[in-house]
């Protein structure tokens, strides 16, 4: 299997030069907004219920150290986001972790998804990991695509695992090896 040092283009917009950076209690509200946002229009997240303020504040606390969070964006305002987390709490999988990308509606399409998940996986890389998972609603074609471009390998399909909207929903597992 070819293994990428980079993700290859998957369209056709030009992509900025990155402005990736780790996120700071500043940026809580901005990662906020675009989670809330997927979290009641999308299946991008199997959540159901927005995040208040005081939940944001503790999911940051929770991503820090090995897990951080990275932003993309220009001052104060955040364009879009990504995450490490732990992929399992038993300790025999302590060297995988599982990434999360999300992108601001009006953001999408100009490469911001694909310098955030090339970020998350060199933090990963930094921090010795041994393998990323994405685990992504298959429907998702633009995440399912940007994994591909990236390195991720289909290695499973959870059929029906997850449910929103009325709907019964098919979970594909994506897998990078470091």
């Amino acid at each position: 299997m070819r293994r990428l040092a980079t993700c290859e283009p998957y369209h056709s917009s030009p992509m900025p030069a990155s402005r990736v950076r780790r996120a700071t209690p500043g940026d809580s509200e901005g990662i906020r907004r675009i989670y809330n946002a997927a979290v009641l229009t999308t299946t991008a997240t199997l959540d159901l219920v927005p995040r208040d303020a005081g939940e944001q504040r503790a999911w940051m606390a929770e991503h820090s150290g090995v897990y951080p969070v990275l932003v993309e964006g220009e001052g104060e305002e955040v364009w879009g986001f990504s995450c490490l987390s732990a992929y399992r709490p038993r300790p025999g999988y302590a060297t995988v972790v599982e990434d999360s990308v999300y992108v601001d509606e009006a953001r999408r399409g100009q490469g911001i998804g694909r310098s955030l998940l090339e970020a998350a996986v060199e933090a990963a890389r930094t921090h010795g990991f041994h393998s990323v998972i994405g685990r992504v609603i298959t429907e998702q074609e633009a995440s399912m695509a940007l994994h591909r471009a990236c390195g991720f390998d289909v290695v499973g399909i959870e059929r029906e695992v997850g449910r929103k909207f009325g709907r019964w929903l098919d979970v594909a597992l994506l897998q990078r090896m470091l």
